[in-house]
């Protein structure tokens, strides 16, 4: 597991785990985990690892247009699908609660208008991880995919907390949790790593759970980006149980399994997504936000 920072020219510096000691362990089979004491650098800036420039500058704009966010609420309350709660009328809900708004202007022969109370569903602020699968070619569809993804996540979740994990059979943390997320940045690293062919679904899995560790089960959740093409490290079906909830986005542009996809999203109490292009992206998270 990679922990990339900021930092290196030309390059992301991928920091082993702290507190490791000796020489490291061994990674039987290759695509378990493992840890090293030496600093590791993975090398984005080379020739055979640049984007196409007009690849880049399409999943920019991309990304780009779906990442403005949605108008900020007058209230600090975040507002939408979530539990009832009373307070002060901004202009929205008109269900009003009586008893507490006769509480509030019992004593005021001219109410003003925080003094009516009235009933709106509060959403607490969300914790999502963004596992993208860069496995064999990111190139085409895949890119734009990406890109699509990246940019709407990045304007839903505005006032939110976004991780990004990047996999193939290993990963590489992008994004911790509730660290400032810059889509434009985070698009270029993407498209810059060296793509690999096996796919380890579980890994991201794994990763994500933890990073979601402490967060209430019911603002957490996992968006798994992939093919679901499986054909690295342990079954990922007991990874998906572990997550506070897993919703799929299988990208179908290319080699896939339909069938896994479902499952895993089954299992991760989530939701199932078929991918056809980037248009579909944001749809679906819209979708998929709404439950």
């Amino acid at each position: 597991m990679f922990d990339a920072s900021g930092g290196g020219v030309g390059g992301t510096v991928l920091r082993a785990k702290p507190g490791t000691t000796g020489k490291g362990r061994p990674r039987p089979g290759g695509s378990g985990v493992g840890f090293t004491d030496e600093e590791g650098r993975l090398v984005l800036a080379e020739q055979d690892a640049q984007a196409d420039p007009v690849v880049r500058a399409h999943a920019r704009s991309i990304a780009a247009h779906l990442s403005v966010g949605k108008p900020k609420l007058v209230s600090g309350s975040r507002r939408g699908a979530g539990r009832f709660a009373s307070v002060s009328y901004r202009g929205g809900s008109d269900d009003l609660d009586l008893d507490r708004t006769l509480e509030a202007v019992a004593e005021k022969p001219i109410p003003e208008d925080e003094d009516i109370i009235v009933r709106e569903r509060i959403r607490a602020r969300r914790s999502v991880v963004l596992a993208v699968d860069v496995s064999g070619s990111m190139k085409g569809e895949r890119v734009r995919t990406a890109a699509a993804a990246v940019g709407a996540l990045a304007g839903e979740l505005e006032q939110d907390a976004l991780s990004v994990i990047a996999f193939w059979s290993d990963a590489a943390i992008l994004v911790k949790l509730g660290e400032p997320v810059h889509p434009m940045e985070l698009l270029d690293t993407i498209l810059r790593m060296p793509a690999r062919g096996l796919t380890n679904v579980a890994f991201p899995l794994r990763l994500a759970a933890e990073q979601l560790a402490g967060v209430p089960e019911r603002d957490a959740r996992v968006v798994l980006l992939s093919d679901c093409v499986h054909n690295a490290g342990p079954d990922p079906r007991p990874f998906a149980a572990r997550v506070p909830r897993l919703d799929v986005l299988l990208d179908t542009s290319g080699e896939k399994d339909v069938e896994l996809g479902r499952e895993l999203a089954r299992i991760g109490r989530g939701t199932f997504h078929a991918i056809r292009s980037y248009l579909d992206v944001a749809p679906a998270l819209s979708e998929l936000f709404r439950n």
